[in-house]
């Protein structure tokens, strides 16, 4: 029997499995699972309404008695829970996915939710013996934190992302000058290295004066003025410090100008008037220190300004600038390069002949600089393992990210090229859907590599869920404080899996939108973000996380989700 009839055999065999445990077994009461794939009415009327209405009819499998056991609380002998687990994982996911593998199964990681840790039949390179670094794990091996046959939890993929991305940022700092830091993220606090403002200073065009008035109009260095006169000569900003200003005095003073000694208001322009004797009359009550920014007002030398791991933005060079610096401290934007993989890909025109358009190519690129990274290229590569090698092994980038080519399907080269380079597996798989065969890993030179699965939307659960945390603590930016948000309808959840849902932002909740198939991007493209769905479901009215989408995000004000 050849290898393609051994898995073939295998697959049948789950499948029955599946059959055999549905038959006794009904979908959780809490909120019943159906496949995302399956039809969903909508209103036909409004072609753009891609909300999951409650009322919209929507197909979904009757809820079961709520006595009713799903197959984890039903009994089972453990010594054959090893022997059946991993072949009812996979069949049950291929059932899940198979509606929307047939629409969509253009897609170069066919993302049947298989488990893409065997199957490498096609994996000609080999991992020399007694070749590994010290302490790493080759690709082959079990990643920790989860089992291959049904991924780490979600959660504890981004936190492993995260940490693995952590100790980069100190290596990384180095000084720049102001005009190359925008975009870039502070490796040290910003401290006041003067005070600010350095000297009193006018707050506006008008007169120095000092005691009550009226006061008899001085030139800067102190002699009398009568006349028009008096309106000409003035203290300028730019210019060193006045003789004292004596008491029933006054001078004219610009914007910005250092305020003469003794001096005890600034009166504007428009509210006093000189008169032909050389006095000068406020018409409004004089309140002494008014319009006067006083020396260190701001903030005082040594005072910190804004803590490390702030985001470099144009109004930070403004205030480092007036604070006196010349240089930044900071960790650069992570460089990262897209590898796109698959020969079934057109960069133009319509789908034909068993070719589809490349949706990720165009998508990353801006998805990932609007994260605040620099792309530094976007390149299609076919199915071809060698070129995958050279291209993972040659990249300088500090993450490569490639799409599709993470499961065990005979073109899916991504395991192997990470056990030829020596890779060290952080994550190999996630238990979420979409996006569940995806992969993180740590090459030999301390970059990263995240495999995306093929599929769209699968593709952005991957990115969400293992790209981001880590392109975040590579930019040593600090993890913002997750956010909850009440759903108004009904979301449907995976019997053992995360869910991610794009949803829309309602009033003071979030609804579901429809579209929301592995290979589907109708409604991410109408998303605010995307609602982290629980094992189970989650009812109306139930909080929910909630990943923003980087263009949308309101809770941290920065680039990333």
């Amino acid at each position: 029997m050849t290898a393609q009839d051994r898995e073939v055999e295998g697959v049948e065999e789950a499948l029955a499995l599946v059959a055999r445990d549905r038959s006794g077994a009904h979908p959780s009461p809490r909120a019943p699972y159906h496949s995302p794939d399956a039809y969903v009415p909508y209103d036909t009327d409004v072609p753009y309404d891609i909300e999951a209405h409650p009322d919209a009819g929507d197909a979904r499998p009757t809820p079961a008695p709520a006595d009713s056991r799903t197959p984890r609380d039903q009994p089972h002998d453990p010594a054959s829970e090893d022997d059946t687990a991993h072949a009812h994982d996979q069949a049950d996911d291929q059932v899940q996915d198979h509606d929307q593998s047939q629409d969509q199964d253009q897609s170069h990681d066919h993302d049947l939710g298989q488990d893409h840790g065997q199957g490498h039949a096609h994996a000609h390179r080999q991992d020399p013996a007694g070749s590994r670094p010290a302490g790493s794990r080759p690709a082959g091996d079990r990643a920790p934190g989860g089992d291959r046959r049904h991924g780490t939890e979600w959660a504890d993929a981004r936190a492993l992302a995260g940490a693995s991305g952590r100790a980069a940022p100190a290596a990384r700092a180095r000084r720049v000058a102001l005009d190359h830091a925008l975009g870039e993220v502070l490796a040290e606090a910003l401290v006041a290295l003067t005070d600010l403002p350095s000297f009193d200073t006018s707050a506006m065009d008008g007169w120095a004066v000092a005691g009550p008035g009226p006061w008899a109009v001085r030139t800067p260095e102190g002699a009398p003025v009568r006349g028009d006169a008096a309106g000409r000569s003035g203290i300028l900003a730019g210019h060193g410090e006045s003789v004292p200003l004596p008491d029933g005095s006054a001078v004219r003073i610009a914007t910005g100008a250092r305020v003469p000694p003794e001096a005890t208001a600034v009166i504007r322009s428009e509210h006093a008037r000189t008169d032909v004797t050389g006095h000068l009359h406020a018409e409004r009550v004089v309140v002494p220190g008014q319009d006067i920014r006083s020396r260190g007002q701001e903030c005082r030398s040594g005072e910190p300004l804004l803590p490390a791991g702030s985001l470099v933005t144009p109004a930070v060079l403004g205030l480092a600038a007036a604070a006196g610096y010349d240089e930044l401290l900071t960790v650069p934007r992570p460089a990262v390069e897209v590898l796109v993989l698959g020969d079934e890909l057109l960069t133009g025109g319509l789908p034909r002949d068993g070719f589809i358009r490349d949706a990720l190519g165009p998508m990353l690129a801006p998805w990932l600089r609007a994260l605040g990274v620099e792309v530094v290229a976007t390149r299609r590569i076919g199915d071809d393992e060698d070129d995958l090698y050279r291209a993972v092994t040659g990249s300088t980038a500090d993450l490569v990210i490639t799409t599709g080519g993470t499961a065990g399907g005979p073109v899916d080269h991504v395991h192997p090229v990470l056990r030829a380079a020596e890779a060290e597996l952080l994550v190999d798989g996630v238990a979420v859907r979409p996006g569940h065969p995806m992969v993180l890993a740590r090459l030999p030179s301390g970059r990263h590599l995240v495999g995306l699965p093929g599929n769209p939307l699968a593709a952005v659960s991957g990115l969400l869920t293992l790209a981001e945390p880590l392109l975040r603590a590579l930019a040593g930016r600090p993890v913002p404080p997750p956010y909850r948000a009440p759903l108004r309808d009904e979301a449907q959840g995976h019997p053992h899996d995360t869910r991610l849902v794009p949803v829309v932002h309602r009033d003071d909740a979030v609804v579901p939108l429809h579209f929301n198939g592995p290979a589907m991007l109708r409604g991410i493209a109408a998303a605010d973000g995307l609602a982290v769905v629980p094992p189970g479901g989650a009812r109306p009215g139930e909080d929910v996380d909630v990943l923003d989408l980087p263009w949308s995000a309101s809770t941290d004000g920065g680039c990333f989700t």
